[in-house]
This record gives structure tokens, C-alpha cells and sequence, in this order.
């Protein structure tokens, strides 16, 4: 079992509850850890044995891409879709980090933090 993450994944894009986020969108930054069963590929040296983080950028490059009110739909969207497209993976974490939000005073970013896993067979 492995552990694989993707950190600091930057994105602007239009996710929030006020109509002005939707229309001008922020910055965004996204964390993954995924555990996985590559041990054939720790051997083999073979991409086709582990996990493409490319292909994983990708998709959650896709799923920032649309729109959302919420970061914990953006979250459960993006994680869902990685356990899915990624068999290997057993458990993995997600974060949603949101740059500047617009909550009345000076804050750095809020965050979201979700968890998923799956028995294999």
C-alpha cells in the first residue's frame, strides 16, 4: 500500500453562494492523498501499474471547471469521481481550499475537508 499526494493544485474558478463569486470566481487551491495498491508497479517501474497524476489533475481540473454554491459539493464531487475513476485507490482525502473569501473582514482562505474509502474485492 502506498501513499500518493497531489498538493497545492491552483485553480480560479467560480464556486460560491453570492452571485458576484459566480460571476467573477477566485482562487482556489486543492489537496489530495490517496492510498493505493501499486506495489506491482513498485517493482515493475510501469505507469500503467499506479496511479497517472496527470489523469488525476485532469479530472479534478474538470470538476473545478463547474460551477458550485458550496465547497463541500465541489469536494464530494471531485472525491467521488477519483474513487471512481481510480480503482486502485482504497481511501483517499480531499481538500478544498478557498483563497480570500468574502466573509466580512480579512481571512486568508476557508477549507474543506473530506474523507472517502472503498473495500476492493
Amino acid at each position: 500500500m502506498a501513499k500518493i499526494s497531489i498538493k497545492n493544485m491552483e485553480f480560479f474558478s467560480h464556486h460560491g453562494c453570492f452571485s458576484e463569486e459566480q460571476k467573477t470566481g477566485t482562487h482556489f487551491v486543492v489537496n489530495l492523498m490517496m492510498e493505493a495498491s501499486v506495489e506491482s508497479a513498485e517493482y515493475s517501474d510501469n505507469l500503467e501499474e499506479t496511479i497517472n497524476y496527470v489523469d488525476v489533475y485532469q479530472l479534478i481540473k474538470t470538476e473545478m471547471n463547474k460551477n458550485s454554491k458550496l465547497l463541500e459539493h465541489v469536494a464530494r464531487r471531485s472525491l467521488d469521481a477519483v474513487m471512481k475513476t481510480f480503482p486502485l485507490v482504497t481511501y483517499a482525502e480531499f481538500e478544498i481550499e478557498k483563497m480570500n473569501p468574502p466573509l466580512g473582514g480579512k481571512i486568508g482562505s476557508v477549507a474543506v475537508f473530506i474523507t472517502s474509502s472503498q473495500t476492493k474485492s
